[in-house]
């Protein structure tokens, strides 16, 4: 798998991380990109570290520090939740056009179904905020905005508050071939008086077997 360079400094980096790559090593065993962050050392001294998680099945955006230092203050700024976040997500069926999902969820875990994130009033606050933006009938796109960055929250919040389960989810939904249709696109990290860093992950070409291509995100915001 090839990590994509999306932006680089002296203090980050941020890859476009491919769906189907742990970010850290599986206890099973397998690759990950903890495993290949010797890699992206590009002349410095000490590797980068993930600032941030994705799921496995989730692409895009992904920080990196290069370090200890970078790593405290992006911390912090994810913790403040200063950090922009916007994914995009392919469900099936038709959405309305935008809304708020406001849902607290919790971790749960059974000896038959392992661990997984439900809804739960006495739960972590989460909040997501939706917006289609394309559809064509069979499926539609969606821009989500999360507030708050809980475990599998954009997820969950699919498919339970908005009975809309991200297509190919294998937890939450129903697994597919081509795999999960969540992708992290922009990220956007303030940095004081520094200039914000800024990414944005092209839409991956497993999306176009749902209709959805590059022009779909024309005049996005």
């Amino acid at each position: 798998m090839n990590l994509p360079i999306l932006f680089e400094d002296a203090e980050a980096l941020v890859i476009d991380k491919p769906a189907g790559l742990a970010v850290d090593r599986p206890r099973a065993g397998g690759d990950s990109l903890d495993a290949r962050l010797g890699n992206l050392r590009f002349g410095f001294q000490r590797p980068p570290n993930a600032v941030h998680r994705l799921d496995r099945d989730t692409s895009g955006c992904l920080l990196l520090a290069r370090n200890p230092k970078a790593m405290r203050r992006f911390a912090a700024t994810f913790e403040e939740r200063l950090v922009a976040k916007s994914y995009l997500a392919v469900v099936k069926g038709e959405v309305p056009p935008e809304g708020e999902i406001d849902l607290a969820l919790t971790k749960t875990s059974t000896a038959e179904e392992g661990w997984r994130i439900v809804p739960d009033p006495s739960g972590k606050p989460a909040v997501t905020r939706w917006r289609t933006i394309a559809a064509n009938g069979d499926h539609s796109l969606l821009l989500l905005t999360p507030e708050t960055g809980r475990t599998h929250q954009l997820r969950v919040h699919l498919a339970s508050g908005l009975d809309r389960p991200i297509v190919g989810d294998p937890v939450y939904g129903r697994g597919a071939d081509l795999g999960m249709m969540l992708h992290a696109w922009r990220l956007v990290v303030p940095r004081g008086e520094r200039a914000p860093i800024k990414a944005e992950a092209p839409i991956p070409q497993r999306f176009a077997a749902f209709g959805f291509f590059a022009d779909s995100l024309d005049g996005i915001d």
